[in-house]
C-alpha cells in the first residue's frame, strides 16, 4: 500500500484454499471453499470459436432454466413426457368415438410420439422400448 490507503478487515473474505493453477496456456487463481460465495466462474476451453459459442449458449440456456424453476417453484417434465401423456389421452378418447374422426384422432396421437422417439434416438437409446415404458407409466397414472 502506498500513501494513506486503508481497508477494513470486515471487507475481506474467507476460503479454505487459494491456489494458482495452469489451465492451458494461462495461469488462474482458484479460490475454493468460499464462506460467502455469491458468484462463480466457469472456464470454457475448446478447439475453435464456433465450439466455444455453442458451449456458452448451452450454459446460458441451462442457467436460464434453473432461474425459471427457482422463480416459479414448479417444473414440467421434459423428454417427451407431455407428448406421451397427450397421446395416451387421445387414444382413449378416440376409442369412445364411433365415427371416422376416430381414425384422425388416433393418427394425431401416433404423430405426437415422434418427439419422444426422436429424443430417444438422439440419446442412443432404444426408442421402441422407451416409448412402451412411457405409455405404461402414463396409463397407470
Amino acid at each position: 500500500m502506498e500513501g494513506e490507503e486503508a481497508f477494513n478487515t470486515e471487507d475481506l473474505g474467507q476460503c479454505e484454499l487459494v491456489e494458482e493453477r495452469r489451465v492451458g496456456d494461462w495461469e488462474y487463481m482458484f479460490f475454493e471453499g468460499m464462506k460467502n460465495a455469491r458468484a462463480s466462474t466457469i472456464v470454457v476451453r475448446g478447439a475453435n470459436e464456433f465450439f466455444l459459442d455453442e458451449v456458452e449458449r448451452s450454459i446460458h440456456d441451462s442457467l436460464c432454466v434453473i432461474k425459471r424453476v427457482l422463480e416459479s417453484n414448479s417444473i414440467v417434465a421434459g423428454g417427451g413426457a407431455v407428448e406421451v401423456a397427450l397421446s395416451v389421452y387421445l387414444d382413449d378418447f378416440a376409442r369412445t368415438l364411433g365415427t371416422r374422426e376416430q381414425l384422425a384422432i388416433a393418427e394425431f396421437s401416433e404423430a405426437l410420439l415422434i418427439i419422444p422417439k426422436t429424443l430417444a434416438m438422439n440419446a442412443a437409446k432404444d426408442a421402441t422400448d422407451l416409448i412402451a415404458k412411457l405409455r405404461v407409466f402414463h396409463n397407470a397414472a
